[in-house]
């Protein structure tokens, strides 16, 4: 058969979700592990109908979501399978996450790959004892949300090397005398890194004053009480700052402050650096997972991906009138940004 693109009906779908889907098919000669793949009786060997459930709009997750049903179509063609993707979001509410995972566990999935820590742990609980693979993405710290050693429960992480970024921090200014650590205190994803970046200013005799907030407004409440008290402000990777990102960032040049963060799409937002993975390629590297656990049964423990890439946001940087040569020395790619939009 030839390759076909279609959309898929949303009207299958219930409980006013977001959610919408579109299938890939090529000609199949390969086969799929059954005890992998048993959940979804109305599916045969050839033919893969895969969740995808994004834990919230923002681009880092917008561009996992992207390179796994690339890479979904890619080896669909490659391989010789057909596969059906439908997409929902979560809007980062725990109860519509809850009413997805209701929607996957009877949806007659092969598999679901939820995008963030949050989308990870409902999915998770909602297809307990259902032989469903749950591949997830981007998840910082998987042990310490409760994601190892499952059965069928496996994906990719995106750790942050947060002594790296501090270590940034001081190469461009080593007269840092307090830091700010903006985050929320109900992102999972946020504590291993806050921690670190606690241990690492001890140890180096830095002060530092957190700030913490749950929606947007106690995000900016925060950011207003850390611009005049910090030299640098810190964030990882943080779902809930990440949705204010374009408002904080600009908070805080204004102030004078630069903003070091956990992700690229905080610095495609306005703020000035950050250290971290490619989510394109973690996105792909999730999908490949995902296709191989399907096709041999068996699961592999989580990946971590290689970082190592700084990013920087020019526009930001002449607006705090940073020099960031000393970047180049620091890391073997330099990536620069200008503000979206």
């Amino acid at each position: 058969m030839k390759k076909l693109i279609a959309v898929l009906s949303a009207a299958a779908m219930t409980l006013s979700l977001a959610a919408c889907g579109s299938t890939a098919a090529v000609s199949s000669a390969a086969s799929s592990s059954g005890e992998a793949a048993s959940s979804a009786e109305a599916a045969d060997a050839q033919h893969y109908k895969i969740a995808i459930v994004q834990q919230l709009d923002h681009s880092s997750l917008d561009e996992i979501r992207t390179a796994v049903e690339a890479q979904l179509e890619a080896r669909a063609a490659a391989d010789g399978f057909t596969v059906e993707y439908t997409e929902y979001n979560g809007q980062n509410d725990a109860s519509t996450l809850n009413q997805i995972g209701t929607q996957v566990a009877d949806g007659g999935f092969n598999a679901v790959v939820p995008i963030a820590t949050l989308a990870a742990q409902t999915m998770v609980t909602a297809t307990e004892g259902l032989n469903m693979p749950v591949v997830y993405a981007a998840i910082s710290d998987p042990e310490a949300a409760g994601l190892t050693d499952l059965p069928l429960v496996t994906g990719t992480s995106d750790a942050l090397n947060t002594p790296f970024i501090l270590e940034m921090m001081l190469a461009v200014n080593p007269d840092i005398q307090t830091v700010g650590l903006l985050y929320s205190n109900s992102e999972t994803n946020s504590a291993t890194p806050i921690a670190e970046a606690k241990a690492y200013l001890d140890e180096k005799g830095i002060a530092y004053v957190e700030k913490t907030g749950n929606t947007n407004d106690e995000i900016l409440s925060a950011v207003a009480a850390l611009s005049d008290q910090v030299d640098a402000v810190f964030t990882p990777t943080d779902n809930v700052v990440m949705a204010a990102a374009a408002a904080v960032s600009e908070q805080l040049t204004a102030a004078g402050v630069p903003f070091y963060t956990g992700a690229d799409s905080f610095v495609n937002e306005g703020a000035f650096a950050t250290c971290g993975v490619n989510y394109t390629e973690l996105g792909t590297y999730t999908a490949d997972m995902l296709v191989d656990i399907l096709a041999t049964g068996e699961v592999p423990e989580f990946h971590v991906m290689d970082g190592g890439i700084i990013t920087v946001n020019t526009e930001t940087a002449a607006a705090l009138n940073i020099d960031y040569s000393v970047f180049s020395t620091m890391a073997n790619t330099v990536v620069e940004v200008a503000t979206a939009g």
